[in-house]
């Protein structure tokens, strides 16, 4: 199921979708990645939501040197790949331990896409900064064991909120990978009142805020963290 039903042929969004190829500039890094949305689909292109969390990580002044981050529905990769590029400062500053040091970035998505998506990654990020990142399998609700509970300083989801069906797995999922200090960070366009749903969901379990919205491509970002104070980054 498609995010919106773009039809090839439909206009510049489409053509965007349906092209090979996409660019994008971050951390210093020109990312190139494939798509493949006949093969597929959502899985396999970039979504705006993406790269306007992108660019918050980027400018927000979050750090994430030393942290551990987990991507959920990583698709293309570009978000997971961004945050090992911001991470990088760190990781230099520790080369001589580079095989000593366990992946810092942890890309998940769904076992048909992996291969994919460890294409992207692979072809993305210089080689000393390989062994930050790891690709796993993650369908949400289902692999929970092979990820340890509470281990995560940092959750990123782009577009990832939108077959209800997976709602409840999706929640299930956060709060295991949730410890009290863990921030969750979801960027998503609201086009239907299922996703209104989700977020009344989310408020159930978390404390949830709205830190960024973009008017130029119509994306929210939410942050959630457990306990219900306001905190700071």
């Amino acid at each position: 199921m498609a995010l919106v039903p773009y039809e090839e042929g439909a206009g510049w969004g489409a053509r965007q979708l349906h092209s090979p190829w996409v660019t994008h500039r971050f951390a210093s890094h020109t990312i190139r990645l494939r798509q493949d949305w006949r093969r597929l689909g959502v899985a396999a292109v970039v979504w705006d939501a993406a790269v306007v969390l992108c660019a918050y990580l980027e400018t927000g002044g979050i750090d994430l040197r030393d942290r551990s981050v987990i991507e959920l529905g990583a698709g293309t990769g570009l978000l997971g790949i961004v945050a090992t590029l911001l991470g990088k400062d760190f990781f230099v500053f520790l080369f001589k331990a580079i095989y000593n040091c366990s992946a810092r970035v942890t890309i998940t998505d769904r076992a048909a896409a992996l291969e994919f998506l460890e294409s992207n990654v692979q072809a993305n990020l210089p080689s000393e900064l390989r062994p930050r990142s790891v690709v796993k399998e993650l369908t949400w609700g289902k692999d929970l064991g092979n990820f340890p509970p509470g281990a995560f300083d940092f959750i990123l989801g782009a577009d990832i909120v939108y077959l209800e069906e997976t709602f409840a797995e999706l929640l299930q999922t956060l709060e295991h990978l949730c410890s009290e200090q863990t921030v969750i960070l979801l960027s998503c366009r609201i086009r239907y009142e299922r996703d209104h749903k989700f977020l009344k969901m989310l408020r159930g379990r978390f404390s949830v805020y709205e830190v960024h919205y973009d008017s130029s491509k119509d994306v929210h970002i939410y942050k959630a963290q457990r306990g219900s104070r306001k905190d700071d980054f």
